[in-house]
């Protein structure tokens, strides 16, 4: 070998030597790093830069695109994914695999949903999200196998209290106002067995505490009734919301439940009493003196009708007077009957047992009549009467040894409603839980 040649070989030598060196010397310390505040830094930021990123129902907003619209009518959900590069195959096992979680035929007209796509230059979804309400949402994802998952949103609980005078009708008056037309329904529930929704009157007075939900500073739904307070020429009216392992409900100062053995009334107190018992009445289609043994409450058409009192199904059926109706059974002495019905609720049928309160029909026009209502008839030992004049027997009253666990919640609750001032016209104060408590 040549000197050249020997010189060549001893350079490269040193050099790949040199390399090996500088190598193992970076690798050393890359490991004396470990642990280290320098490498302890570089994790945080990248823990910082993953949790400032901002998320949309689970996913990236950053690395992902969403588009947002409502279900038309007669618009299906396997359409809408086909559309939008979901195999038939895959919709297939969708449907088939959501019947347990949400089923896509609960899907309904009108509602909020969302695509949401790998970028806006794709037409293939990655997942279908669809809101059923406010406070939760459905995910149809796509990604790897196809899953359903329900996901509850988080919200806030706020007490907000309410109070005024009725100028003209307690509906009217809260929703000139902008309270929710909720808020009725919940301080009817309040005081059903004590004051009648029907007859308010001018001057009337009334103080209601109740639950609102909101996500993100935005009302999106009521919550509980928690207290209420009423004022008419009769007297004053208290009613506490109360609930452990055995009750729950509304009582009076005394314990005693705000419901009675039957309700007033099938229909919530946005309706209105169009035509009363009376054995003379001139009927408004056969132009002649019919008796009418009922009451009709007028309400919109697909208003819930509900059973004033526990009982038994024992009709639900179709007659050219009556049109779609129910009749129940309640006890050896009372029963009821609905007319009219657009439809029945769902699982109605002869031989069920219902609670009271219970939704057993929607409000229609069927059979003989000129708009939309029900016919409301009673039946006492197999007459039919006048239900607004009857007085019935009182629920069950709460059982002595429960009573000083309610009265503790009774005292907190008055408190609160007393120190609500009255207002000229309504009024609504909002509190957190901790605040109001």
């Amino acid at each position: 070998m040549s000197s050249s040649s020997s010189n060549l070989l001893r350079d490269v030598f040193a050099a790949l030597t040199i390399a090996a060196i500088l190598v193992t010397g970076y690798f050393l310390y890359q490991k004396s790093l470990v642990g280290s505040d320098y490498l302890d830094d570089i994790e945080e930021e990248l823990v910082d830069e993953k949790f400032n990123r901002d998320f949309k129902f689970g996913f990236d907003t950053e690395s992902h695109h969403f588009e947002t619209s409502r279900i038309k009518h007669n618009q299906f959900v396997g359409q809408i994914l086909t559309d939008n590069g979901i195999s038939y195959g895959r919709v297939a096992k969708l449907e088939e695999k959501a019947k347990d979680v949400f089923d896509v035929r609960n899907i309904r007209a009108g509602k909020r949903f969302h695509l949401v796509k790998k970028d806006s230059c794709t037409d293939n979804a990655l997942a279908f999200i669809y809101e059923p309400n406010p406070l939760r949402y459905v995910i149809y994802d796509f990604r790897d196998s196809v899953d359903v998952k329900v996901i509850e949103k988080d919200y806030s609980l706020i007490v907000e209290m309410a109070s005024g005078e009725i100028k003209s009708s307690l509906w009217q008056s809260m929703t000139d106002q902008g309270i929710n037309p909720g808020v009725i329904d919940l301080m009817e529930d309040a005081l059903a067995s004590s004051v009648s929704f029907y007859h308010t009157k001018k001057g009337d007075k009334f103080k209601v505490i109740y639950e609102r939900k909101y996500i993100d500073g935005e009302a999106v739904s009521l919550g509980r009734m928690l207290g209420a307070y009423y004022q008419n020429k009769y007297g004053e009216y208290y009613s506490v919301y109360y609930e452990n392992d055995l009750y729950t409900g509304f009582y009076d100062m005394e314990g005693r439940p705000s419901k009675k053995t039957f309700l007033k009334s099938p229909i919530k107190g946005s309706a209105r009493i169009s035509s009363r018992f009376n054995r003379r009445r001139l009927h408004p289609i056969k132009k002649r003196r019919i008796p009418h043994l009922g009451t009709d409450y007028a309400a919109p058409y697909g208003t819930p009708i509900m059973a004033v009192a526990d009982g038994v199904i024992t009709k639900a059926t179709y007659s050219k007077n009556n049109g779609r109706y129910v009749k129940m059974r309640h006890d050896g002495t009372y029963e009821t009957q609905y007319l009219h019905m657009q439809r029945f609720a769902k699982g109605i049928r002869p031989g069920v047992n219902v609670s009271q309160g219970a939704t057993i029909g929607y409000v229609g026009s069927t059979g003989l009549a000129t708009g939309p209502h029900v016919c409301f008839r009673f039946w006492k030992n197999r007459k039919q009467i006048d239900h607004l004049r009857e007085n019935f027997p009182p629920a069950e009253p709460m059982p002595e040894d429960e009573l000083p666990g309610y009265f503790e919640m009774r005292d907190s609750i008055r408190t609160m409603l007393d120190q609500i001032p009255f207002a000229g016209d309504l009024k609504i104060e909002s509190k957190t839980i901790g605040e109001a408590l």
